[in-house]
């Protein structure tokens, strides 16, 4: 019997699938093929020396996303690797829930391009960052 692929995984047991989204409380809001949301909660723990969300949480939530974004895209016999990414830093935040929506921008044969928004829970949708990349698709074995 095959091991379960990361998306029946995720499917299946949702954040415990993922350790990282248990150590940082990231929920799966939607994933669906092509785009994908999760929310986060802003601890104290995930706060830099000056009290803010340290920048690095907004650009791996977003890595995430966006990485759930694609899987459902992929052939059985595929993964992905993050091979560049870059982070606009829009606003910072100290509490609060953050979220996450990525999008696959194309897909092709060896390489897919995503964008990533995360924003601040609120009335107003408070954009905090915004994260471009390319994924490596690659023969898994």
């Amino acid at each position: 019997m095959c091991p379960m692929s990361y998306l029946e995984k995720i499917k299946k047991e949702g954040r415990s699938a993922n350790p990282f989204f248990c150590l940082t409380g990231i929920d799966i809001v939607n994933a669906e093929p092509g785009i994908a949301m999760l929310s986060m909660p802003v601890r104290p723990a995930m706060h830099n020396g000056v009290g803010w969300l340290q920048g690095g949480m907004l650009v791996a939530i977003a890595d995430e996303a966006m990485a759930l974004a694609l899987y459902p895209l992929l052939e059985k016999n595929e993964g992905i690797a993050t091979i560049a990414e870059s982070t606009s830093f829009i606003k910072g935040i100290r509490h609060g829930i953050i979220h996450a929506e990525a999008r696959v921008i194309k897909k092709g044969r060896r390489v897919a391009f995503m964008e990533a928004d995360v924003w601040a829970d609120g009335e107003k949708k408070t954009l905090l960052s915004r994260t471009s990349a390319s994924f490596a698709i690659t023969a898994e074995k």
